[in-house]
């Protein structure tokens, strides 16, 4: 085989030599320009189908939706980068910028500031599962390729004063284009985000950075401050007679949908264990938030989603803080990221990921583990207690991998984490398998309340959040609250009590049943709980107490 030959070496070589000269030479804004028309036309695809789902784009919308989107990204790098650090940065920003498209287009994911605290505090565990094959595709095409254009380009070199004189051009013309193209779709604009507010949440980076900065203010206001104490006139109320101690076993759910419930009249009987017993369910309840990050301090917080404030709730004591300082025994045992500040002080233990090679992966371990050795005999000074479970439960995308083998029952179930790889029927059975072993626990757990001795026990079961399983496009939760769709915000609820726990609490469980038929929230919790322990406090209230009217000499 013969090799052309020109004066020079190999024909070949020439291309090879004029790569390895090409180090174009340009300014911070010209780089900051070709950044911004990048990510326009590459990371925000998601962005532009939410824009265009009503059909046909507007041109004039579509004209100054790009007009927007570009001059802000230029408006923001403008204002981030300088020379010294203008390319690690910019890098940075690629890199991170290929990942966040991925999910936000994958999964419908939006960045807002509590879905990027909930990613920062996600572990490895529950992280790993969403490095995909197609991320890393995904990053080698929008992050390798323009990182390493990025690695040959030469930066011009101004003296300061011209090149701040520069740069504030640069920034007073990317504002007036931002400017212009606001006025030129006004109408169309104006229109989306009234109809649409979400959609800012999917402008890739500009979300994120935004997020983040959010986070850093937040986070730069409270510290490490000691929690604001609630309710400090809390106070047990004496019993009329002696009782015995009780027990109450609050399980959290992770992220259950009601209308997949079976108890909630779903077609298919996800929880047929748990429709054998006596119980209450509570057919319509609406959680507090779409992620962990913002359901978890919120259902445990007086102020709830009705008076909702995050830096307040954060700061704050939970229910579980109040009921430890009237003399109730608070447990914590969690197969999650956490408890998110709601047992902050209080005992807590998380089950280790390579506890039972039967349960546990060495990443982490089915929701069976948290009922090993639980806490179900009274101490030697007696008193009630709480014990607090957070489950692992539905969390996806890896869903088939929440239940074991013998609860593969609805088939063909999807067993990838590249959801977009599955059918709808496939997601939809994983999910529901993962139910059904829910169910399993729930049941089995309630088998050993049933035979404690020394306390009158009863079980709460709540789930966090809803999840989405691609409806309207949208997979697994996290969507801001204001918009929010149902599947993520409605979630089931069950409520048992043992022998002697609605008799010694004088609870009218008919009257609870027919309760448990009108709307509840996590905003109810609260108020209910403390009641279950006979506490008074001037922020229980009668109305967000689900068992008031159904104690005994209350009308229900």
């Amino acid at each position: 085989m013969s090799v052309v030959m020109s004066r020079t070496g190999p024909a070949w070589q020439g291309a090879v030599d004029a790569v390895r000269a090409w180090r174009p030479l340009l300014s911070v804004e010209a780089l900051a320009v070709a950044a911004s028309l990048f990510f326009a036309l590459t990371a925000n695809t998601a962005f532009w189908r939410a824009v265009a789902a009503g059909g046909a784009m507007p041109w004039r919308l579509a004209v100054a939706a790009f007009v927007m989107v570009f001059a802000g990204h230029a408006l923001l790098l403008g204002a981030l980068l300088a020379r010294p650090w203008a390319k690690p940065l910019l890098a940075l920003l690629v890199v991170v910028t290929a990942a966040a498209s991925f999910y936000t287009q994958a999964y419908g994911v939006y960045l807002d500031a509590d879905m990027l605290l909930g990613t920062l505090h996600t572990e490895w565990a529950e992280s790993r599962e969403l490095l995909t094959p197609g991320l890393a595709w995904h990053l080698l095409v929008f992050a390798g390729l323009p990182c390493l254009l990025l690695g040959r380009i030469r930066l011009v070199r101004r003296a300061p004063a011209r090149a701040l004189l520069v740069r504030a051009g640069f920034l007073a013309a990317m504002a007036a284009l931002l400017a212009a193209g606001a006025a030129f779709g006004f109408k169309d604009l104006s229109a989306l985000v009234r109809n649409h507010r979400e959609v800012r949440y999917l402008v890739t980076p500009a979300n994120y950075v935004y997020g983040l900065g959010q986070l850093a203010f937040a986070g730069a206001a409270t510290g490490d401050t000691p929690l604001q104490v609630v309710a400090p006139d809390a106070r047990r109320v004496a019993p009329a007679v002696a009782r015995r101690p009780r027990l109450l076993v609050m399980v959290v759910g992770e992220t259950v949908r009601a209308d997949h419930w079976g108890l909630n009249g779903y077609a298919r009987q996800t929880t047929p264990r748990l429709a054998r017993r006596s119980l209450v369910n509570f057919g319509d309840v609406q959680a507090c938030g779409s992620s962990t990050e913002v359901s978890l301090p919120c259902m445990f917080s007086p102020y709830g989603r009705r008076d909702y404030d995050a830096a307040r709730i954060r700061g704050s004591q939970s229910v579980l803080h109040v009921l430890d300082r009237v003399g109730v025994d608070v447990r914590w045992r969690d197969n999650q990221t956490g408890c998110k500040g709601v047992c902050r002080g209080l005992r807590y233990e998380t089950v280790s990921p390579d506890a039972d090679p039967a349960l546990c992966d060495g990443l982490h371990c089915l929701d069976g583990m948290l009922l090993r050795d639980l806490p179900l005999q009274p101490d030697a000074g007696g008193g009630d207690r709480v014990v607090v479970l957070h489950m692992l439960g539905n969390h996806g995308p890896s869903y088939f991998q929440r239940y074991p083998p013998a609860f593969r029952r609805f088939l063909p179930a999807c067993e990838t984490a590249e959801l977009g790889d599955c059918s709808g029927e496939q997601i939809v059975n994983a999910y529901d398998n993962a139910l059904l072993y829910t169910d399993h626990v729930l049941d089995g757990l309630i088998d050993r309340l049933e035979t404690v001795d020394g306390f009158d026990t009863a079980l709460l079961y709540v789930a966090d959040h809803g999840e989405s399983l691609g409806e309207s496009g949208l997979y697994l939760h996290g969507v801001p609250w204001p918009v929010a769709p149902r599947e993520q915000l409605q979630v089931p609820m069950v409520l048992w009590f043992g022998p002697g726990f609605a008799d010694g609490a004088g609870i009218d469980t008919a009257c609870v049943q027919r309760r448990a038929t009108r709307p509840a929230s996590h905003d109810d919790l609260f108020s209910t709980l403390l009641g279950l322990f006979d506490v008074q406090a001037a922020a229980r209230d009668p109305a967000h107490d689900l068992l008031a009217p159904c104690r005994r000499g209350i009308p229900g």
